[in-house]
């Protein structure tokens, strides 16, 4: 149920964008309003997304997070969030990064789905959503908080709803090469090495992400049929990520290195 008011909505909407623009980042929206809901951070959501395709912006695709156990404990909650993936959010292979662009940015390691056919309603099945899909590609999330995920000023951390305010920390996406097919590969057993500068971070495999990463696309569609949405041919929809996200800062080298999907690099400059 949404609480807040359209002005507060559009205010808050407003404030994320100049954090963007200004690469400054701000004070939580629940520290502002603590009784705000799951609808209220959406609607945010919405607004600033609107705020962006005013300006040029077009959307690309979605992405799906929060989708392991561990991180819904952390949050307190027992499901996903999604956000928009817009077209000044994609990255080539071997990309060169402004790091200043973004915010406290991490880094996480995925998989995208790449659809050619549309994708909706409440009850869809693991091959339903990979006969939809036109060819899976190892993807690294670049993640990034416009609002504080600890205030320095007073400590408050930021929850569930200030992080999907803040388009569920999106920051951009950077694509592999190797595009796959779904029916040739056992996704659940994808893997993958997570480097920062020569050094092994974090590891993972993609049936982490729900058991399999198609009911994170799943889970998507059911939610976005609440909202009147659908998923559309020629998106990419990131499924949710398989390793703990790392911190990345100017200088620092990134590398992922998936079982038969190749490797991704990327520089921050």
């Amino acid at each position: 149920m949404v609480s807040l008011t359209k002005v507060d909505i559009l205010k808050e909407a407003k404030r994320h964008h100049h954090a963007e623009k200004t690469r400054s980042q701000i004070s939580a929206v629940t520290n502002h309003y603590p009784d705000m809901t799951i609808s209220d951070a959406y609607e945010i959501q919405t607004a600033w997304i609107d705020l962006k395709l005013n300006e040029g912006r077009s959307i690309v695709g979605h992405k799906i997070g929060l989708t392991s156990k561990v991180m819904q404990r952390l949050f307190g909650i027992d499901e996903p969030d999604f956000g928009i993936l817009l077209d000044d959010m994609v990255f080539d292979n071997n990309a060169h990064i402004e790091t200043d662009r973004f915010s406290d940015a991490h880094i996480e390691v995925e998989l995208a789905f790449y659809l050619k056919k549309e994708l909706s309603g409440a009850s869809l099945t693991i091959d339903q959503v990979l006969d939809a899909t036109e060819y899976i590609v190892p993807s690294l999330e670049l993640i990034a908080a416009r609002s504080f995920r600890v205030d320095p000023d007073t400590g408050y951390k930021r929850t569930v709803k200030d992080t999907i305010s803040d388009n569920a920390a999106n920051g951009g996406i950077i694509l592999g090469d190797i595009h796959t097919h779904p029916a040739d590969i056992d996704m659940r057993w994808i893997s993958a090495l997570l480097y920062k500068n020569g050094v092994i971070e974090e590891s993972g495999v993609a049936a982490a992400v729900l058991d399999h990463p198609a009911n994170g696309i799943i889970w998507l569609a059911k939610r976005y049929a609440e909202y009147g949405r659908k998923l559309l041919p020629g998106q990419i929809i990131l499924s949710g990520s398989f390793t703990s996200a790392i911190k990345v800062e100017k200088g620092d080298h990134i590398k992922a290195e998936f079982n038969n999907l190749g490797t991704i690099e990327c520089y921050f400059e």
